[in-house]
């Protein structure tokens, strides 16, 4: 399971680091509707995203 943190937005994507400060977009899309910039994400190794309250 990969953790990343919601950095901030664009009109496309969402950047999220990882606790090693590396950053990866994520098409919004993919977002669940409801995450905001601070969201912890979870990403299981089937690639589902889901946000960690």
């Amino acid at each position: 399971m990969i953790t990343l943190k919601i950095d901030h937005f664009d009109t496309q994507y969402a950047y999220c680091t990882n606790k090693e400060k590396k950053l990866f977009a994520i098409v919004l899309e993919e977002l669940p509707h409801e995450a905001k910039k601070g969201d912890i994400l979870l990403i299981d190794d089937n690639g589902k995203l889901q946000i960690q309250r």
